[in-house]
């Protein structure tokens, strides 16, 4: 068993040791190298991961050509791209490994039997979409409310961690700006 997931499920859900076994025993272990694909445009997506240890981003690439990151996922966070994996469809987004990282994958008919034979995991990923629903309306809110170097500054507050694994220039797609500006902010703030 995964000490860092059993960790994770502690937090929200109340599992007994023989469901947390149940649980993990439906994960199969994933290992991405720095720069590989996890999910490319036009692919659907199949299942839910579970960052171990690692940093992988979610971008989608606009009409102009530039990336736009839209979601990070470090160490013991879920990611995945639920418009394609809900709605079964081809999906316009990439998530790519920014780091060596290892996952933990649930595919969706795993989810689907481990909902029914365990309804509390249906919390769990109940929670783990509230949560990350907020924290996009947060981020949308803060884009449109602040100016780029509160933007920035907030940002360094809430996310120390990013500053030492992510690069500089997706921080700025993160951010909507733009390398340069986010460069010039980062320099007058430091």
């Amino acid at each position: 068993m995964n000490d860092n997931l059993s960790s994770y499920l502690k937090r929200y859900i109340d599992l007994t040791e023989q469901e947390n076994e149940r649980f993990q025993s439906f994960l199969k272990k994933t290992v991405l190298n720095k720069g590989d694909f996890l999910l490319k445009a036009g692919r659907i997506c199949t299942a839910r991961y579970f960052v171990v240890k690692g940093c992988l981003r979610l971008y989608y690439i606009d009409s102009k050509g530039n990336e736009q990151i839209i979601h990070f996922g470090l160490d013991n966070w879920w990611i995945t791209e639920y418009d394609s994996l809900i709605n079964q469809k081809p999906s316009n987004i990439y998530i790519q490994a920014i780091e060596n990282t290892e996952l933990l994958t649930l595919n969706q008919t795993s989810f689907e039997k481990l909902t029914l034979e365990i309804p509390k995991i249906n919390t769990l990923f109940r929670i783990i979409m509230e949560k990350t629903f907020i924290a996009s309306q947060r981020r949308m809110e803060y884009m449109l409310s602040y100016s780029g170097k509160e933007l920035y500054q907030k940002f360094v507050s809430q996310n120390p961690q990013f500053l030492q694994r992510v690069p500089q220039y997706m921080i700025a797609s993160y951010l909507g700006m733009t390398p340069e500006f986010y460069s010039k902010i980062r320099s007058n703030s430091v």
